[in-house]
């Protein structure tokens, strides 16, 4: 049985379509079919269901993929078994979307320049969908920022470097108190369903502040863009670079007490893959460059 079948069909059940799988897979949606159909023929049940032009995967489908995810992580690991002592194989690693631009970016450029036979295969998302990847074992570690919460026994976390929180307004507000800024102008909110909007929230409950919302957004690039347009201020992260080029704001310092958010590496505790896994942790600190 092709295992690289198997890896196609646990995309389609994790996509919403048909289409969607082949566009990740870089495959045209008959190709897609065919293997799906070699895996019909070679087990012996219907792993999909067409109703219409919609397919989806039947419950067997569903059963065979979840079982396909631990026969591929365990193929993988045999990658990894040769006497070259050089890191090799194949690492899932969820990258927090913020961390895309910049610090994933120069790790790209470490790893290939370090480790030229490890392969990363990348999974963006926010921090919050990042856990949840990791306590279901679809993911390997997690480049992600700290969770407010315990996290789970069969984690590990180690913090990399921490952001405090600024607020940046149009660049004429630059002599102006921070807090006077978030009382009296229009605001354009840091999303609060993400952990690091939510920690925005939660300063601003505490000092008693109740901004007038314009927007909200998630896209921390868009928000500074908006704020150098001069529709609104914001309390966001200090970033680390890139910041969107050609703006014109300014950064507002806050009293001491303001808040950060920290990024770390989080991993399973018993994980396989130890050696990549201490190996990433050791090259990120120079990612943040």
């Amino acid at each position: 049985m092709e295992t690289r079948f198997l890896e196609s069909f646990v995309v389609f059940t994790e996509s919403r379509s048909l289409v969607e799988a082949s566009r990740k897979l870089a495959l045209t949606p008959a190709a897609l079919s065919l293997r799906f159909k070699a895996l019909e023929d070679e087990l012996g049940y219907p792993i999909l269901s067409r109703v219409g032009r919609i397919v989806r995967p039947t419950a067997a489908g569903l059963r065979l993929a979840e079982k396909s995810r631990a026969v591929i992580q365990r193929t993988r690991d045999l990658r990894t078994l040769g006497d070259d002592p050089e890191l090799a194989g194949e690492i899932r690693l969820g990258v927090a979307s913020s961390a895309v631009a910049g610090v994933l970016c120069n790790l790209l450029l470490d790893i290939a320049n370090t480790y030229p036979k490890l392969e990363l295969l990348i999974t963006k998302g926010s921090s919050a969908d990042l856990y949840g990847m990791l306590v279901e074992d679809r993911i390997d570690a997690a480049l992600m920022f700290e969770p407010s919460f315990d996290i789970s026994k069969g984690l590990e976390w180690a913090s990399i470097h921490s952001e405090r929180y600024i607020v940046i307004a149009p660049a004429s507000f630059g002599k102006r108190n921070a807090l006077d800024v978030l009382n009296s102008e229009p605001f354009i909110r840091y999303d609060r369903r993400l952990w690091s909007g939510h920690i925005a929230a939660l300063y601003l409950e505490l000092k008693g502040i109740v901004p007038r919302d314009r927007l909200e957004l998630d896209g921390l690039e868009a928000i500074a863009v908006l704020v150098s347009r001069g529709l609104g201020v914001s309390l966001v992260p200090d970033w680390s670079t890139p910041w969107p080029e050609g703006l014109s704001l300014c950064k507002l310092e806050l009293p001491d007490d303001r808040p950060f958010r920290t990024m770390g590496m989080m991993w399973p505790r018993a994980s396989r893959r130890m050696p990549i896994i201490q190996a990433l942790l050791a090259m990120t600190t120079g990612a943040f460059r």
